[in-house]
Parts: structure tokens; sequence; C-alpha cells
């Protein structure tokens, strides 16, 4: 099975969230299935300067607005994973983050740097650069790359199978739909059957419309993404789809993820010896400036500051959560309300809160292996990663009953602590009062270190592999090849 996966961005060379952990781990697991995986990105300064080997495929020419542009092969740094690399010097070779300049704007040519990304996905797809190489599927992830699929679908010799992966459906790529001459498609494509969304162009159109199977990276994300509630106004179009939307959960790594041997923590541990996660939590209160307390309940939060995170919500429970004797650590970035609310809390309340505005992906792991419990109280979370590694690391997550998390936390109530399946805590109604709730109920459970103690082995057993999303992907794959 030959598949290439097509993104903007790729762990560990580009990364402003989850998505760009998923395509550094999915291409891997899917080749220790045998299967014949390779990558296409754009070529960024990250990715250029990074990759191993690189040389011409092919000259492309002028395209999208690039006077050069030329498709480069190499090989991934660290898991060798193949890759073709868009070198187009005015498109990519700029500062900033993927989509962004430096100063959180908005590239203001994002169509032609991504119509460019979905139009060499396509002619790769269809055997028209790569003489020595076709895949079988083209597998394009989020908005980014879904005009791959669309491009595909104007070639009537292709036989390329598709699939579009929506990994936050928020997030669509709208742009102007007077622009649509940009990206050289009929003008067909400017009508509400395909790419129009309410007088705008919508890329994530362009995947739910052309490709032939629709994933998502949850199973409950897939069937809320179909109701008013969570889809954005694209819900008329995924029901329009029915069978043809399924769910595939997200894995972990755990070769990166993986608190026995995890050489950035102050101590590693395991279910079996969980010794260590008390100097883990000692070094995190002392790194981050909380008093230090071995006794309080330690709160993580690793995210982008967003509503969607329901970090509103954390704020709201805040002053509960300190009279009960917690403590908080936050590390992300995001809205400046947010931020700025964040940091008169610490303000407020020093050696009780702490905040670092960074992406430190070592610090990510410090905070998950040293907090007691994950705080993951997100409106809508289509799997979330954050999580997975907070079970793997025995620092219980604390979620709301949505999408992803739904599906990989199980709330330790009194059933579920008599039989021994519960790994976490689980609240419903997005309001600061279910979230103060769940504190209360974490609070009386810590007072109970035995069972405590068995939920947080029982989080650190279950397995959330990148082989077991392999295996589902190639069952889709397969289905449409």
């Amino acid at each position: 099975m030959k598949v290439l996966h097509v993104a903007a961005e790729v762990f560990p060379l580009v990364k402003t969230g989850g998505l760009a952990d998923v395509l550094g781990a999915l291409p891997q697991a899917l080749i220790a299935r045998k299967a014949d995986a390779r990558l296409l990105l754009p070529g960024l300064p990250a990715i250029l300067d990074a990759v191993i080997s690189p040389h011409t495929v092919c000259e492309i020419g002028a395209a999208f607005g690039a006077a050069r542009v030329r498709l480069l092969r190499a090989t991934m740094p660290f898991s060798q994973v193949p890759v073709y690399v868009i070198d187009a010097p005015f498109l990519y070779r700029r500062p900033g983050s993927p989509y962004q300049a430096s100063n959180g704007a908005d590239w203001p040519d994002n169509l032609q740097r991504f119509g460019l990304l979905g139009w060499v996905a396509a002619q790769l797809a269809a055997g028209e650069l790569d003489e020595s190489w076709q895949p079988d599927v083209l597998h394009a992830h989020d908005w980014h790359a879904a005009l791959a699929c669309a491009y595909l679908s104007q070639n009537p010799a292709a036989t390329t199978g598709t699939v579009f992966t929506i990994h936050n459906l928020a997030y669509q790529g709208l742009f102007a739909l007077a622009d649509l001459h940009l990206l050289g498609l009929p003008a067909v494509f400017g009508r509400p059957q395909s790419l129009e969304f309410h007088g705008q162009l919508s890329l994530m159109k362009a995947g739910l419309k052309f490709a032939r199977k629709v994933t998502t990276v949850s199973h409950s994300y897939a069937r809320e993404i179909a109701t008013r509630e969570f889809g954005c106004g694209l819900e008329g179009v995924i029901q329009g789809r029915g069978a043809d939307v399924s769910g595939v959960l997200n894995g972990v790594d755990y070769a990166i993820w993986n608190p026995e041997r995890d050489t950035g923590l102050a101590a590693t541990y395991s279910a079996a010896d969980l010794s260590g996660k008390a100097a883990c939590k000692a070094a995190l209160q002392r790194e981050c400036g909380l008093a230090p307390r071995p006794e309080a309940l330690l709160c993580g939060v690793v995210s982008r500051l967003t509503s969607q995170k329901g970090l509103d919500l954390i704020l709201a429970a805040l002053p509960h959560l300190l009279s009960l004797g917690g403590q908080l650590v936050v590390q992300g970035s995001g809205d400046p309300a947010l931020q700025a609310a964040f940091q008169a809390a610490v303000a407020a309340h020093p050696g009780q809160v702490a905040l670092r505005m960074v992406y430190d992906e070592s610090l990510a792991h410090r905070v998950i292996a040293g907090a007691d419990t994950i705080l993951v109280p997100s409106r809508f979370e289509p799997c979330g990663l954050t999580q997975l590694y907070a079970l793997r690391y025995g620092s219980l997550p604390l979620v709301r009953a949505t999408g992803g998390l739904a599906d990989t936390v199980v709330d330790a109530n009194e059933r579920t602590l008599l039989d021994g399946t519960a790994t976490g805590f689980v609240f419903r109604e997005a309001t600061a009062g279910a979230l103060q709730a769940t504190l209360d109920r974490m609070v009386a459970l810590r007072q109970q270190p035995d069972r405590w103690q068995q939920v947080m082995q029982r989080a650190m057993s279950r397995e959330f592999s990148w082989d077991v999303a392999a295996q589902g992907y190639m069952a889709l794959y397969d289905s449409i090849v």
C-alpha cells in the first residue's frame, strides 16, 4: 500500500498543534505495517534545513505567484520517513509559523501558498511528477491540504483514492470568493455545491466534497460534527456524506511519551514504581516558583489559550481550586485577554499560580509528569493528545465529555472505582460550577491514597498506540483501493 500524506507541519520540525504530532508518528506506524508511506510538505525554512539528502525530483517552474518551484525528495531526520518537499522560496521561505507572520497576522497569500501544496499533491498522486513512484492513496490533512482532493477530481485519468482527515473543523481556511481564479480551478468550483461557503471560498469544503472518505480524529467527534452545535455551518455537507465519514482515534508515540525512559524528568517512574513522580512534582514546583507543598493538588494545563479549550472555565473555578489548597501551572499562549487574565492570577496568587507563555516541548513533559492532574475542560475537542499523555504519566486527566476526551477518559465514579476501569474525571456541562464539583470529587479521592494510586496505575496501563490507529487507517485505505 503506497500512501502520500499531505500536511503543512510535522513534528519535530514545525509544530503549532497536535496535527504535527500526527504527521510525525502516523507514517512511521504505517511503515511498520509494511506500507510505503511518504510525506509531502511545504518548503518552510525549518523543514528545508532539517531534511536529509534532498535532491531534485523535477523542476515545476513558475506557479501560484512563485517564479521558481521545484519538487525535492529527501528523508526525515530521526524517523527516516521519505519526504517530498516543495521548494518555492517566494511562498515558503519566510519567518513565522506556517500560517501567520511573527506579528500573528495571516499571510496575505495563504490561498496561493496552500493552493500550491494541494496542486503538487494532486499532480504527484496522478503520477505526473515522480516517474518512479505513484501513491495508491492520497491522504490530506486539514484545510491546508484539502485542495489536493479538488485538484485530483479534475484529472479523469487519476485512479488514486483520497482520504481527508479533519483535525479541527473550526479552522476552515476561508478566503475571498473573487480569488478563485488564483487557484486555476474552473468557475464551477465557486458554486455552493462545491467550495462556496456563505459568500466565501472554504478550503475545508474541498476535502469534504471531493475526498472518497472523510475521517476525524475520534469516533465521538465524527458524530458531533454532523450536528448544528459542532458542525460550524458544515453539518449539512457532513450529513450528506453519510457513512463516508468515520472516526479513527489518534495515538501516542510512546517512544517519546514514556515516564520510564523520559530523560528530561527529575526522576523516571512506572506504574509498578511510582516513587519518582513525587520528585517530578517537587521539581516542577521549584521550577515554577510554587510553594513546595507535596500535599497540594497540583493542576497542570498545557494548551493553546483559547475559549475552545475552556480556559475561561479554569479562571472562573480558580478561586475554588485555591480554597481547596490547590495549585495551578499553565503552559501556553494565545488569546491576549486570557493571557492577561492568567498573568493577573499569578500576580494575585504568588506561590499558588504559575504561567509559562512559551512553546517548549521539554517543559510540557515536565508539567505533565509533575502535575497530579491535567485539566482539559474543552468546549469541543476533536481528539486531544494532552489527556493521552497525562494518562501514560499517571497525571489523572480532568476533562469535559466531548469528542476524543469522552472516548479516552473513564470517569472515576463509584461504579468505575469498584470495577477498576476509572482513569480520570469527566464532567458534562461547560460551566465553572460543573468543573468545581469535579475538583471536589478529585480532592475527595486524593484523601484515599490507595484508591487514587489504583486509578493512576489503571490510567498508565491504557493503550493508545499509533499501531492501533495505523490498523484503522489501513482498513480504510483497503476499502477505497
